[in-house]
C-alpha cells in the first residue's frame, strides 16, 4: 500500500493511505535511505510503501519514494546528527521574533540558505506584534526590509491578537507548508490562531533564560480545512547547516548569486580576494552587513544558537 506520513514520533510513524485510513507504522528491518545519514530515515511527508503486520493493524513501512525536496538540520552538539525536519515541500516558513526571545539574523539566514539548498521557497513571519513599540515597529520594518529586498516574503503578525492572519490561511491554501522557528516564538499559537479548534499545546517562555520551553515535542502534519497541509515542528534551539560545500554556499545567498561573475577569480572566497565584488558590494553598502556576516559565520563552521 502507499501511504503520506503524517506523524514521526521517533520509532513510530502515522501513515495515511490513499483512501485516508491511519495506520501506526514502525521501519522493517534495517532500512536506509540512500545517500543521507540521518536520524529519523523517514521523515514528515513522505511518501511511503507500506504493509500490514499479519493480522495487525499497524504496518511495516517497506519502502520510501523519491523526494522533491526535504529541510534538514544538524544539531551542533558533538554528537554532529543531522535529522530531516520535513519532506516534499512546497513551502517552508520560519516564525521568528525579535524580542521574548529574540531572533538573530544569524539563524534567520542559516534557515535561508538551508531552503535555497534545497531549492524550497521561504517565507518569514514576524510574529508578536502586539508587543511591539512604536520604536520597535520601526526595527521591525528595518529587518523585513532586508529580506523583502533580497524578494523573501515576509508577515508581521500577532498570533496572540490575530492580526494579519487571514493572510497566512491565503498563504497556505491548496501548499504543503512547514513552520519551523525557535521555541517559544509562538508557533502552536500561530497554528491555533489559522485553525481555530486545532488546540495545540503552548508554552510559556522561560524566565532565566528568554528561550522558549518546547511544547511540539515532534513533526505532525495537519489537514488545513480551506485546503492544503501544515507540518508543525518541535521548536530549533540551533541551526548547524549540512551538506554545503563551502565553494558553493555564496550561491545560496541571492545578492552574492548575483555578483558571483564579477568577481576577479572564478574561486573566489569573497573573504579578502582582490577584485571581489561581493566585498566591494559590502563595502558600498550594496550587501547588508548582517548578511555578509552570517556568510562568513557559516563559512567557518561557526554555530549558532540564537
Amino acid at each position: 500500500m502507499r501511504g503520506l506520513v503524517t506523524k514521526s514520533t521517533g520509532s513510530w510513524y502515522q501513515v495515511v493511505d490513499e483512501q485516508g485510513n491511519r495506520y501506526e507504522c514502525r521501519i522493517k528491518g534495517k532500512f536506509r535511505t540512500h545517500g543521507i545519514k540521518s536520524t529519523n530515515p523517514v521523515a514528515v511527508g513522505d511518501w511511503v510503501d507500506f504493509e500490514l503486520e499479519p493480522g495487525q493493524q499497524n504496518g511495516l513501512i517497506t519502502e520510501l519514494e523519491p523526494r522533491k525536496n526535504y529541510i534538514i538540520r544538524k544539531s551542533v552538539n558533538l554528537s554532529k546528527q543531522t535529522q530531516i525536519i520535513g519532506a516534499n515541500l512546497d513551502q517552508a516558513l520560519l516564525v521568528v521574533t525579535l524580542a521574548s526571545p529574540p531572533t538573530s539574523t544569524g539563524f534567520i539566514d542559516r534557515f535561508l540558505v538551508t531552503a535555497e539548498a534545497y531549492s524550497i521557497p521561504a517565507v518569514l513571519i514576524f510574529n508578536k506584534l502586539d508587543l511591539f513599540s512604536e520604536e520597535g515597529l520601526e526595527v521591525l520594518a528595518e529587518y523585513m526590509a532586508i529580506y523583502e529586498n533580497l524578494g523573501y516574503p515576509c508577515y508581521a503578525v500577532s498570533a496572540l491578537e490575530g492580526d494579519h492572519i487571514e493572510e497566512l490561511r491565503d498563504l497556505l491554501t491548496d501548499k504543503i507548508s512547514l513552520v519551523s522557528g525557535h521555541s517559544g516564538v509562538g508557533k502552536s499559537t500561530l497554528v491555533n490562531a489559522i485553525v481555530p479548534g486545532m488546540a495545540l499545546k503552548t508554552g510559556e517562555i522561560s524566565d532565566w533564560s528568554d528561550k522558549g520551553k518546547h511544547t511540539t515535542t515532534f513533526a505532525e502534519m495537519i489537514d488545513l480545512p480551506f485546503g492544503g497541509k501544515l507540518i508543525d515542528t518541535p521548536g530549533i534551539r540551533e541551526l548547524g547547516i549540512v551538506d554545503i560545500e563551502k565553494q558553493e554556499l555564496s550561491h545560496f545567498f541571492p545578492e552574492m548569486r548575483a555578483l558571483l561573475n564579477q568577481c576577479k577569480f572564478h574561486n573566489c572566497r569573497h573573504i579578502n580576494e582582490p577584485g571581489c565584488a561581493v566585498l566591494t558590494a559590502v563595502e558600498e553598502g550594496e550587501i547588508e552587513p548582517s548578511r555578509y556576516e552570517s556568510y562568513i559565520s557559516i563559512y567557518n563552521n561557526e554555530n549558532n544558537r540564537n
